[in-house]
């Protein structure tokens, strides 16, 4: 160890003369190496080994199941689509390949990107790579369906990381969650990548009767030979989408025909472990329930937002369920977690430390909103049938005045006392 370490010293860069350099070769000495600078030997100082970057690893390692299953969920909504290997285990090989080819560009081009313009601007300033993009990079891709093209990917991770974060100061002054800006541009710059039914299945030019996938050579030259070595399914090309496939997700399905539609196409079982279409990392809730609870207990993530947001969607939902006057209205309200992206959303993204509230009062009003807003998006918006996008960034602009009104207030009560 004492090697290596002193080899990293050795290389150091030059920090005025290579500014770029520099910024790349302290990011990576302080990932593996802690830091020896300390607090003084005045006062009394609480000292840690966990720093930052450390800190943020946690919760990558909570999102690693949700990349796993969505692996595979890629490649079994393709071949549900073709009719081929429709029971889960079977065609794994051809499953995980065509989730790898189609995941990974995405995961490459999101760390390329955003990587690319945090050593940019953390060149800028003499300093390492900031530890915030840790997080959003791996957010990034579990939020975005398997199709979407890469160029529109890398336009909104700039678009989100250059205007939502770098423009505000870099990780810990930003305003919104830097994944779900880069999401929303998606949303409303090119609409048809990201809403619709096509979008949620991958390797098809369309989804319609008849339709051949389109394979490129690492399916039918690299993973086909691979395969063959080992007398394993191989990928054909000549394979069709058979009759009546939508690529329909649960909410679009309720949309129009209400809960008893969807549980004619889906079982709770299937919509419990997430063999449904939706984007690449939402979709098995006990798989996202495993990450959200390792970074509950190891007290990353806080707890109150995510009781919170979850007594919000439960209550307005029930109200919505008493109500019934819509078919989305009509989804029972423990149901609501089973579908769409709500667990991601309270467990990942609503408990962002940089944008959530900070005080704990106000965790409580603002994940309590996140679940109320969220539900109305949700079931009344009928040209958006989910909500939790709009309703995380919402309260986002909402959570510095939320602590503002509650710290006022005790300091109010505070010189009434004295």
């Amino acid at each position: 160890m004492k090697r290596i370490l002193k080899y990293f010293k050795k290389i150091e860069p030059d920090k005025l003369k290579k500014p770029l350099l520099f910024s790349m070769w302290e990011s990576f000495f302080t990932f593996f190496f802690v830091p020896k600078d300390v607090t003084s030997g005045v006062g009394t100082h609480i000292k840690d080994r966990m720093d930052l970057k450390r800190l943020m690893t946690f919760v990558v390692i909570g999102l690693i199941p949700a990349y796993i299953f969505g692996i595979y969920n890629i490649g079994h909504q393709h071949f549900l689509a073709l009719g081929q290997y429709t029971e889960l285990f079977s065609g794994w090989n051809l499953k995980i390949a065509h989730g790898i080819i189609k995941l990974l560009p995405i995961f490459i081009v999101t760390m390329v990107v955003g990587l690319g313009w945090e050593f940019v601007f953390a060149s800028k300033k003499g300093e390492g790579i900031e530890e915030g993009f840790l997080v959003s990079g791996a957010l990034i891709p579990l939020i975005m369906p398997p199709d979407i093209p890469l160029w529109i990917l890398a336009i909104a991770i700039t678009f989100a990381v250059v205007l939502g974060k770098e423009v505000f100061g870099g990780t810990g002054m930003n305003i919104w969650n830097v994944a779900l800006l880069a999401r929303i541009f998606v949303f409303f710059a090119y609409p048809l990548a990201i809403s619709g039914d096509e979008v949620w299945v991958s390797g098809f030019d369309k989804l319609a009767a008849g339709v051949s996938p389109d394979y490129s050579w690492f399916h039918t030259g690299f993973f086909n030979t691979i395969f063959d070595w080992f007398g394993l399914p191989q990928f054909n090309p000549h394979w069709t989408i058979v009759d009546g496939y939508t690529g329909a997700t649960p909410l679009a399905i309720a949309k129009d025909g209400g809960w008893d539609a969807v549980t004619q196409v889906y079982s709770t079982k299937d919509m419990l472990w997430g063999t449904i279409p939706g984007s690449i990392g939402e979709t098995s809730k006990p798989l996202l329930l495993i990450g959200g609870l390792l970074i509950l207990l190891t007290g990353i993530a806080d707890w109150r937002i995510t009781l919170s947001a979850i007594l919000g969607i439960a209550l307005s939902g029930f109200l919505f369920n008493m109500w019934g006057a819509t078919p989305l209205m009509t989804i029972p309200w423990y149901y609501h977690f089973y579908i769409g992206g709500a667990v991601l959303a309270i467990f990942f993204m609503a408990t962002d430390p940089v944008t959530a509230s900070g005080t704990f009062r106000g965790k409580w009003i603002y994940g309590f909103m996140i679940g109320v807003i969220g539900m109305l998006i949700r079931v009344i918006n009928p040209a958006y049938p989910e909500g939790w996008m709009l309703a995380i960034l919402f309260m986002n602009s909402f959570a510095p005045l939320i602590d503002h009104f509650i710290i006022s207030k005790h300091i109010k009560k505070r010189l009434k006392s004295e």
